[in-house]
């Protein structure tokens, strides 16, 4: 133990901290799941494993993660997110996806809170349940962003409850999401995708991959799509590897959940997850055909991660569009979300 923090015994819902490379490592976990968080990368998930099974849902990239502190010799904004990506689940506020200028600031891939050293204490410490509450404030910009997650006995359901406040008199215009990926060994090839029915798919305008895309640019019901070879394309099936990455956003939805269920054994992760701050789903796909930086065809995963906005070209487009976070002078914005896995 690094800080004395510990639940001080080894059964029902329980939470250790430990240290590894100098960074602080919180675990909770029951008799079904660990969920492993980095206190000092962003609030970020590095294991999320099912126990029964173990298997661990969220991807692992490279050999791990890595401190801040280790980043290339030439860092730039638009690879300073890259360079330390292991997989796992990142917190993304206040700008998402590409490094943009928005307000005289300059913001890097997903900045800022991902990088990040986060408070963090027990709240909750009883056999059944086990709470953390994480907190950080921004850098750049007047937020304070407060997250709980919270495991109980019995169950593999993980629950989290945010708050994000504007610390400042001024208006601010935020983009907040969670960086939601999976991967081998709980990802498979003909996984199915569910969403609630009357979803709709708004593709991104250009490719994310020099090699092509899946779909046909435009919008369209969930889940088929036009192919750009023709034919059409069902984005709720997880193909093989070597299909062409691309990136669509979810939108249209009546209830905030989404799952994904294996084909070999049943096994179902179901995600629910507040519409009201975070109305888009972006469904990130790399299936191993990128075979340029930063992949070289090393990396199989999804990304199904609740936004407030899209698409993931930065700050700036989303405030132009309309779709940001407006965040009112001294407010506040409430968010939850669950994960649970299902067995059988």
């Amino acid at each position: 133990m690094i800080g004395g923090i510990s639940s001080g015994r080894n059964w029902g819902a329980r939470m250790r901290e430990y240290e590894s490379q100098g960074m602080r490592l919180v675990f909770l976990e029951n008799e079904a799941i660990r969920i492993g968080i980095n206190a000092d990368r962003g609030s970020e998930v590095f294991e999320c494993c099912y126990k029964p099974r173990d298997l661990d849902l969220a991807p692992r990239f490279r050999d791990g993660m890595r401190p801040l502190g280790t980043i290339a010799a030439s860092p730039t904004p638009e690879l300073a997110f890259i360079d330390l990506y292991s997989g796992g689940w990142q917190e993304v506020c206040p700008n998402g996806g590409a490094p943009c200028t928005y307000q005289g600031i300059r913001f890097g891939q997903h900045d800022e809170v991902w990088r990040l050293a986060w408070d963090y204490e027990l709240i909750e410490d009883d056999p059944k349940v086990v709470a953390v509450a994480l907190s950080v404030a921004a850098q750049r910009v007047p937020l304070r962003l407060r997250k709980e997650i919270r495991l109980r006995a019995g169950t593999a359901r993980v629950e989290i409850k945010e708050t994000l406040e504007n610390l400042s008199g001024a208006g601010l215009d935020v983009m907040w999401g969670h960086h939601l990926a999976y991967g081998p060994p709980f990802l498979q090839e003909a996984c199915r995708i569910t969403l609630p029915p009357g979803a709709e798919v708004i593709t991104h305008d250009v490719p994310i991959d020099p090699a092509g895309r899946r779909v046909v640019a435009g919008r369209f019901p969930w889940p088929k799509l036009p192919s750009p070879g023709g034919g059409t394309v069902d984005l709720s099936v997880v193909p093989k590897h070597g299909t062409e990455s691309d990136i669509v956003y979810l939108t249209g939805f009546t209830e905030g959940w989404y799952e994904m269920v294996r084909p070999d054994d049943g096994l179902r992760l179901r995600v629910e997850w507040d519409l009201h701050t975070m109305p888009y789903l972006w469904f990130w796909q790399e299936f191993g055909a990128s075979q340029i930086h930063p992949w070289y065809g090393g990396l199989y995963a999804v990304g199904l991660e609740p936004f407030s906005s899209y698409p993931t070209n930065g700050l700036e487009e989303a405030a132009a569009n309309g779709t940001a976070l407006k965040m009112a002078p001294h407010a506040s914005r409430a968010f939850h979300l669950g994960l649970e896995v299902c067995d059988g």
